[in-house]
């Protein structure tokens, strides 16, 4: 199995991708750590252990005391973290033409695409340094490339920024034992997503894909476990576009 005696975290783990690593990561024999999200009305932050192999836990990604506490908690679990998988992300609007909206789209989309991925970063880094080695998946976005649309400007900003994040990483840290990779998935069927899939039209999308459907999750989720098994270590730097042929470079 790919991630036998690796423990894994992966942050926005409660549905969609996140939730896809999980089960594929556990399945090739990783102890995963998996971040759920807030809890409702904002209690503090919470683990459960439900199985040998998962260690859940909750975490508000705005805040900057939950972000430590999560790689605290995830440390403990084990003693250590292997990989660091950030998924977790978020896609508020950012209009131009209302402020408040700007200004708090502006702010959200920072907080949990950049801020928190790039704290989380900062914890496994030093903590590779530590051990010799580890792997950081980080969850780009085909905006990353190319923009999104006028109400997201704030998204593909700050997805842009995460994979400038995991280049600087790759070539910083590489030669102390820490390789760093980027995923940049297109339409992917996911919660998050269908929302936007129904507001677009389904049918609409999937005639412009060259594949002519929307990537499952499980697609993203086996390229991550893959990277994570340390088997492509001369990829350290690379991002991995998941896209089904729609945005090619």
């Amino acid at each position: 199995m790919l991630l036998t005696n690796k423990t894994v975290l992966v942050t926005g783990a409660g549905r969609g991708i996140g939730q896809a690593i999980v089960t594929t990561a556990r399945r090739e024999g990783a102890q995963v750590i998996a971040h759920l999200g807030r809890r409702p009305g904002d209690q503090p932050p919470e683990a459960s252990n439900p199985h040998p192999d998962l260690y859940q836990l909750y975490g508000d990604l705005t805040s900057t005391a939950d972000v430590d506490s999560i790689w605290a908690s995830a440390l403990a679990w084990r003693g250590r973290v292997d990989v660091l998988i950030n998924n977790a992300g978020i896609y508020t609007p950012s209009p131009i033409n209302d402020i408040d909206q700007w200004e708090t789209g502006w702010k959200a989309n920072l907080q949990v695409n950049l801020e928190a991925p790039a704290r989380f970063c900062r914890h496994a880094i030093q903590h590779f340094e530590a051990s010799g080695e580890g792997i950081i998946i980080n969850m780009a976005s085909r905006s990353s490339h190319r923009g999104d649309d006028a109400e997201h400007l704030a998204y593909g900003a700050t997805k842009g920024g995460l994979l400038a994040l995991t280049k600087g990483i790759s070539r910083s840290f590489a030669s102390r034992g820490t390789l760093a990779y980027a995923i940049a998935p297109a339409w992917v069927r996911t919660e998050m997503a269908e929302m936007h899939i129904a507001n677009v039209g389904e049918q609409q999308i999937i005639a412009a894909l060259p594949m002519r459907e929307i990537t499952p999750p499980s697609d993203v989720a086996e390229t991550v476990v893959f990277l994570a098994s340390g088997r492509a270590r001369h990829a350290t730097g690379c991002t991995v576009d998941i896209t089904g042929a729609d945005y090619v470079r």
